[in-house]
This record gives structure tokens, C-alpha cells and sequence, in this order.
């Protein structure tokens, strides 16, 4: 299937999960034009489709509970119960039971692709060496969860970074636009409840952001607590793209399942409700951007972490010892020959995509809901 009739046949079937908001699929349509990385973030359905294509024995790898949509912009930070600032993976829109090399092959795919676009500078090989060492490491040692706290100072101070002034941040909070018509009123109560004081004043906005997740509804509660801005958010979720190719597949978010199972700390403040999830917005609280980190950073260092990361996760499945055999047996450049693979296809899916888009091809047809919630 080319990126367009996949993009399509996506769309058609998030209608039938979500009401779609078409202006944000827009958006997203143009941001998958301007770059391969931004593209690769939009089309998670599709890296499925080439996953199945090109994986050859890695897809029968051992399987375990994954992010399934995870790269490296899908880390952030968010504060526990006790104040103190965690850092990890962040989004669980798309976690399915997989084999765990399509994550491990996904990320290193996503560090070539940010390495192409000028996001990163190190070299690819280097790239997927931290990536998979950092994997394998935790694995041995059973992870362990980052808390930036005594530990990790150099992550901390890059995950604190001067563009997440709080000045900056709650200006663009502001600035979204006002959201208007009735809200659900599951997602409203949700809001209020999570609001702190007796009767919360707050104001409605609709909030765009993210790639993958555009076109689901996002509604964002702005208010104020003793004299300082503070924010909850709510967005529609939906069965991972899995579903989209296999209609045979249970309707069913495994996000709570991810992050109850694995070497984590939780967020407090992130909870899902139905068919919605709400989550705390706040400027230590939210995904970290590549363009957002100082500019001196050790890059190798930081695809080390993310590597650890993804096997804290991964270890919540409990097939560390499969998954540990199956890696001593992978010898060699195995992780750089196939993401240079997937990078290839990657590649070629967004020439064809940006080929569409200037034509017009590329509109959205037969993505039914409406604009608003």
C-alpha cells in the first residue's frame, strides 16, 4: 500500500475510534511535507505496514508489552508523589503486544532521522551503539527508573532547559485558542475533579499538539492557584494503529497496563478515564523537544539513557531472560544494518508523500466526524 491510500485507510478508520478534528489532520498533512522526521512521528500506521515488510526474523522475536510509537522525542519529564522531577518515556498512545526489537529498531530509526535532519550530530553508528547498549544494560541490571534528583544531575539540567521557562511556557498555554461548543461531559468532569479548590474558575481551550495524535481531540483547562497559572488536559484516546490493519484485534488501550507494569515512578497526575486521558500540563511536566536541549549535550550519553529507558518498560512484560538470550545471539552491527533499512524505506515513503502534497493528492478523503468534540 503507498503512504497516501495507508494514510487514507488510517484516517477513515480514527473516525470510527475518535471525532476527528479535521483542521488538526491539516496540519499534520503539512508537517509530514517539511521533513522526514516529522513525517516519521505522523505515520506510526505506516511504520507497521514496512515493519512487516522488511523485519524478516527480527518481527518473531520475543514479544513483550512495548511503546510500539516510541523515538526520541517520546521522553519527557513529570514530578511523583514526593515533588521530585522523573524523567522517561511519556506517551503510550500506541502500546501493543510486539516483539521488542520493533521498539528497540524504531528508536534507532528515529536517531537516524533526527541525525538527517540536523537535530542530532553524532554519527549513526554511534547512534545505535548508545541506543543498544544502554538497552542491554538495563536489562542485566533489572533497570532502574531516572529520578533527577542526587542522581543524574547532567539530565536534569538538559531536561531543565532555559526553553522551558515557565514565562515562555504558560504564553503559549495562553495563546491557544478558546474552545468552543459544549465539551463531553466526561471530559469536563474530569477537568473540574482534577482542579484544585472547591469550585475551580478555569477557561477552555483546544490544544494542538503532538504528530501522531493529531486529529484526536485535545481540550485544556487553564486556571489559576493562588496566584499562579496551572493546567490539566484531556485527550481522546483510542486502540493503538495495530487495530487499523486488523480489525480481528480487541478494542483496548493498553497505556495503563504499560505504565503499572514497568520500572517506573509514576505521574500522579496522569490518569485514564474510558476513552480519555487526562495528565497535568506544566512547564517540568511535558514532553522535551530536541530543538528545546543547550546545544552542548553529549548526544551519546542521552541515546544511552533512552535505551535504559525503553528496557525499564520493556521489563514490566517480565521476558527479561528471553529477550537477554535472544540478544547474545544477534551479533555484529545487527541494529545499524536494519534501522539503515528502515531509514531507506522511511526515505522513500516521505518523497512520495511530499510528491502528493504538492500535487494535492495528499487531501484528506473519506475521514468522517466532524471539527469538533
Amino acid at each position: 500500500m503507498n503512504v497516501v491510500g495507508a494514510t487514507h485507510a488510517f484516517e477513515r478508520w480514527l473516525a470510527s475510534e475518535v471525532s476527528v478534528v479535521r483542521s488538526d489532520l491539516t496540519l499534520k498533512h503539512r508537517a509530514m511535507a517539511e521533513s522526514p522526521f516529522a513525517f516519521f512521528r505522523a505515520t506510526f500506521y505506516l511504520w507497521l505496514l514496512r515493519w512487516a515488510e522488511a523485519a524478516g526474523d527480527l518481527a518473531a522475536a520475543p514479544a513483550l508489552l512495548g511503546v510500539g510509537d516510541l523515538h526520541v522525542e517520546n521522553y519527557g519529564t513529570w514530578r511523583d508523589r514526593e515533588g521530585r522531577l522523573i524523567w522517561g518515556v511519556n506517551d503510550f498512545d500506541e502500546a501493543w503486544p510486539a516483539a521488542y526489537t520493533l521498539d528497540v529498531v524504531r528508536l534507532a530509526t528515529s536517531a537516524y532521522l533526527a541525525i538527517w535532519d540536523g537535530h542530532l550530530g553524532l554519527g549513526r553508528k554511534e547512534a545505535a551503539d548508545a541506543i543498544e547498549q544502554g538497552y542491554r544494560d538495563a536489562l542485566r541490571a533489572g533497570g532502574r527508573p531516572f529520578i533527577l534528583a542526587e542522581d543524574h544531575h547532567w539530565l536534569r539540567l538538559l531536561a531543565l532547559s532555559k526553553l522551558r521557562d515557565p514565562t515562555r511556557f504558560w504564553a503559549r498555554m495562553r495563546r491557544h485558542p478558546a474552545f468552543t461548543g459544549a465539551p463531553p461531559v466526561q471530559a469536563r468532569r474530569l477537568l473540574e475533579r482534577s482542579l484544585p479548590g472547591r469550585r475551580p474558575t478555569y477557561r477552555l481551550k483546544r490544544r494542538v499538539a503532538g504528530l501522531g495524535s493529531l486529529g484526536q481531540p485535545r481540550i485544556l483547562a487553564l486556571s489559576s492557584w493562588h496566584g499562579a497559572f496551572i493546567a490539566r488536559e484531556v485527550k481522546a484516546t483510542r486502540t493503538a494503529a495495530w487495530a487499523c490493519w486488523d480489525r480481528r484485534l480487541a478494542r483496548r488501550c493498553y497505556g495503563p497496563q504499560v505504565i503499572a507494569r514497568a520500572v517506573r515512578v509514576e505521574d500522579p497526575e496522569t490518569r485514564f478515564h474510558d476513552r480519555w486521558l487526562l495528565r497535568r500540563l506544566a512547564p517540568d511536566c511535558s514532553r522535551i523537544e530536541l530543538a528545546s536541549l543547550p546545544a552542548k549535550r553529549d548526544e551519546g550519553r542521552l541515546l544511552y539513557c533512552m535505551g535504559w529507558e525503553m528496557a525499564n518498560v520493556h521489563l514490566g512484560s517480565r521476558v527479561a531472560d528471553r529477550v537477554r538470550r535472544d540478544l547474545e545471539r544477534r551479533r555484529g552491527r545487527w541494529l545499524h544494518r536494519t534501522t539503515k533499512t528502515m531509514l531507506g524505506v522511511c526515505l522513500q515513503d516521505w518523497a512520495e508523500w511530499q510528491r502528493a502534497w504538492k500535487k494535492g493528492a495528499a487531501r484528506v478523503r473519506g475521514a468522517g466526524g466532524s471539527a469538533r468534540v
